[in-house]
């Protein structure tokens, strides 16, 4: 870039799809180096801890002003997810994203979100990107690293619950590393949805079979892969329950959204590993005792058990220590893991990245002047 003009690229969602966005094996090992460089601590996000997982703006139940957005249900909010990544990445970006479950009535998805790559020095913008498949690829492919080191190599049936977008993608992630799946196990809340995944599923995987179920015991008796991506609230005593002697010995639970377990038997029975175990850090701090439920991703639960002595910090495994060879992943075929998927915006960052240099490469994209001169330099 030639200063002081700066010119940045727009790259709409068919624009992002002609550069890869969907490539999902590529996109596992994008997050794999992700992973390494925060086991490694080369990242910063937001907060004074520098692990916050963003900024959300969230709106009141009653307001007396009468364009003020309520909360009339689950995921109204706005949410700014800025980081910087170092490694391969080196780069800084934010993801920025307004939700609405009402969207669904008019045809458009729940979130819409965007991504903003910037210079790590001058602050420069590089990209403005479609961000709604980068995101729900970034976070399928996240279990898709821990199916990788954490799962059974010769896994046949796989559950998943929650048939929405980060159930396909999901199950994408964990076909890509255990390529033996015979059966494919989905529950959900509504017919429609359930349909169009087993549709999805037939046609890209049309080798195997793909069954839908009407409860949790169903999906989880037998799989050997377990991908819980639903959608929940702040009630832990709303989520699906996994019993323990549901589970089939050596599966592997991806918690990318919300489900419930006892802790005596997560304690006794199961190996209890992080995607970062920073991130979980701080929002123990932002959410404080008891986080589950305030923040529904499973690992709050495992940091609510190290506080009431139920486990020590040291059975909370983080899988860049994994990945690295410091600390011991699938100690045998019976045993049982539980890998908690917590999403970051280093993610975007990083797969972000990836796309817009293969944009650049193949020319895609408009180009946008943000100024020729600055005015008030």
């Amino acid at each position: 870039m030639s200063y002081p003009k700066i010119e940045f690229l727009f790259l709409s969602e068919e624009d992002m799809i002609k550069a890869g966005v969907k490539d999902m094996a590529g996109c596992i090992d994008a997050m794999e180096d992700v992973i390494r460089c925060l086991n490694a601590g080369d990242y910063v996000m937001a907060g004074e801890n520098h692990n916050s997982h963003g900024a959300q703006v969230s709106f009141p139940e009653k307001s007396p002003f009468p364009n003020m957005p309520l909360d009339e249900g689950d995921d109204r909010r706005f949410m700014a997810m800025p980081a910087y990544l170092g490694g391969k990445t080196d780069l800084v970006g934010m993801k920025w994203y307004g939700s609405n479950s009402a969207n669904r009535s008019i045809g458009l998805p729940r979130s819409i979100l965007t991504v903003m790559l910037n210079d790590k020095d001058t602050g420069a913008p590089l990209a403005l990107m479609s961000a709604n498949l980068l995101s729900a690829y970034r976070t399928g492919a996240i279990p898709g690293v821990g199916a990788r080191y954490l799962a059974l190599k010769n896994s046949k049936v796989c559950g998943i619950c929650g048939p929405g977008v980060m159930g396909k993608t999901s199950l994408e992630a964990i076909i890509n590393e255990c390529p033996d799946i015979e059966k494919v196990k989905v529950k959900g809340r509504g017919r429609a949805s359930l349909d169009k995944f087993v549709a999805f599923a037939k046609e890209k995987y049309p080798d195997i079979e793909v069954e839908a179920v009407d409860t949790v015991e169903e999906l989880v008796r037998d799989s050997d892969v377990l991908s819980f991506a639903n959608s929940g609230n702040t009630d832990p005593s709303t989520y699906p329950y996994v019993k323990g002697e549901w589970l089939k010995p050596g599966a592997l639970i991806l918690g990318l959204s919300c489900f419930e377990m006892d802790a005596e038997f997560m304690a006794e029975k199961c190996k209890l590993v992080v995607d970062n175990t920073r991130l979980y850090e701080a929002w123990a701090e932002e959410f404080p005792y008891p986080s589950f439920g305030a923040n529904n991703i499973i690992g709050s639960k495992f940091t609510d058990m190290i506080h009431d002595g139920i486990i020590e910090k040291s059975q909370m495994y983080d899988l860049g220590d994994i990945i690295s060879g410091k600390r011991t992943g699938r100690e045998s075929d019976d045993q049982i893991i539980i890998f908690s998927v917590g999403g970051m915006p280093v993610e975007d960052v990083a797969w972000g990245k990836k796309c817009y240099e293969n944009a650049v490469s193949l020319g895609l994209g408009t180009k946008l002047t943000l100024w020729e001169k600055p005015e008030l330099a």
